[in-house]
């Protein structure tokens, strides 16, 4: 069988199923859960995406891209949603924009049914605006840690390091060279009093990783999943599609 280059639009084999995750304080948040062709996970990503007013949504190229291939390639589960009065091609999330307060409720929401669902080794993914939220909610019992990428530190505070170094469970930062908010010097003396707080610099990468999806999807896999061979196939032996995504601003 041909080898086929794994592009931005290719999606490989995997059961992708539209979820509804219901809050708190009674909101239908839009979200899909995307496993494994042919067997079970061996650990959960819970994607919270960056800031929707400008631009952010589940449909954000490294969650998109994660969703479509890291089932295939590392035998992750993949589940990522609109947080409240966010839309994409999956639909809107009900509510509106709370500039991150009561998007903790999204959190817990996302978490609790990633648990009834029985998934496993439950990790918090959170890109930007989305780090934040890791940051600020995602300290439950059942997550295992969580990745950051390109974390801005800007609605959480001392406060929230403080308590994720009392809590003791992994905080890693993927932090791009050129960010225009946080770069790599600066988010290590700030993530310094997480003493298990590991950050990792990206040469060359900007904020949004334009064009560093694949060293990103790497980056997770290596934490969450330390058994896969990084860096991931770049190419695919088996079936897959190749689809033209246009991102839905709703």
């Amino acid at each position: 069988m041909t080898s086929t280059p794994i592009r931005s639009g290719t999606v490989l084999p995997g059961r992708r199923t539209p979820i509804t995750l219901r809050t708190e304080d009674g909101l239908a948040l839009v979200g899909e859960l995307a496993l494994p062709a042919d067997r079970p996970p061996q650990a959960t990503l819970i994607c919270l995406h960056p800031l929707p007013t400008h631009g952010g949504m589940m449909d954000s190229q490294l969650y998109r891209k994660a969703a479509w291939r890291l089932p295939a390639l590392a035998d992750l589960a993949v589940l990522r949603f609109n947080t409240r009065g966010t839309a994409s091609a999956a639909g809107r999330s009900d509510g509106v924009f709370d500039h991150g307060g009561l998007e903790g409720l999204d959190v817990a929401a996302a978490v609790a049914w990633a648990v009834r669902r029985g998934l496993p080794e439950l990790w918090i993914v959170g890109w930007s605006f989305g780090a934040d939220l890791a940051v600020r909610y995602g300290r439950v019992p059942a997550v295992r840690g969580a990745v950051l990428l390109s974390p801005p530190l800007r609605s959480s505070g001392p406060e929230d390091l403080d308590a994720w170094a009392r809590w003791g469970r992994p905080l890693h930062a993927l932090v791009p060279e050129l960010d225009d908010r946080l770069r790599p010097a600066e988010a290590r003396e700030r993530f310094g009093v997480v003493p298990q707080a590991e950050i990792v610099g990206y040469p060359g990468a900007g904020h949004l990783w334009v064009g560093r999806a694949d060293d990103v999807l790497d980056g997770i896999v290596s934490i969450v999943a330390p058994a896969v061979p990084t860096p991931l196939p770049r190419s695919w032996d088996g079936r897959c599609e190749s689809v033209h995504f246009s991102v839905h601003r709703g």
